[in-house]
């Protein structure tokens, strides 16, 4: 097994923004994000070709930070989803909630549109300003193969949570 440089806390990985968040909602509430349309406007550093292709693709995978969380609100620990203590505590790594150790986000949604530098996105749970770290297709043989299960308490936590 490989050795841990220095476990949960090492910090020697940098990395930049590709793209940005612009429009759709501009707070991050919990429900009914598959109507949102947004914007992911290429950082001016990614030249325009790096999105050559991508329009032949329904579904991106969208790899984001989740800017706003204040680093004193990381969770490493178990803790009720969304606070509600009908549900079971549960460590942050059996839970999808943003105040995760490194804050990143990731969400597939609808590729709409591909234009000069800017993606059109449908149903991307990340608000506007966000930072966006990587942009992957969805592709087919990526999904998981097999059944997919969770805990009842999570189909209850995302019943609402597209809202389609």
């Amino acid at each position: 097994m490989a050795s841990q440089p220095n476990g949960p806390g090492y910090d020697a990985m940098v990395v930049a923004p590709v793209a940005w968040v612009v429009g759709g909602r501009l707070a991050p509430e919990d429900d009914e994000w598959a109507r949102e349309v947004a914007h992911l406007h290429l950082d001016a550093s990614i030249p325009s070709d790096a999105l050559a292709g991508l329009e032949a693709f329904s579904h991106i995978e969208v790899i984001f930070h989740f800017h706003r969380v204040s680093p004193s609100a990381i969770t490493f620990g178990a803790r009720h989803p969304r606070e509600r203590q009908d549900w079971p505590a549960v460590g942050i790594f059996a839970q999808r909630g943003r105040v995760r150790p490194n804050r990143l986000g990731v969400s597939v949604c609808r590729l709409l549109a591909v234009a000069d530098r800017v993606l059109t996105v449908q149903g991307l749970d990340a608000i506007d300003g966000t930072p966006i770290l990587d942009i992957k297709p969805v592709v087919r043989e990526f999904l998981p193969r097999g059944e997919v299960t969770q805990p009842p308490w999570m189909t209850e936590l995302m019943a609402q949570y597209w809202g389609d």
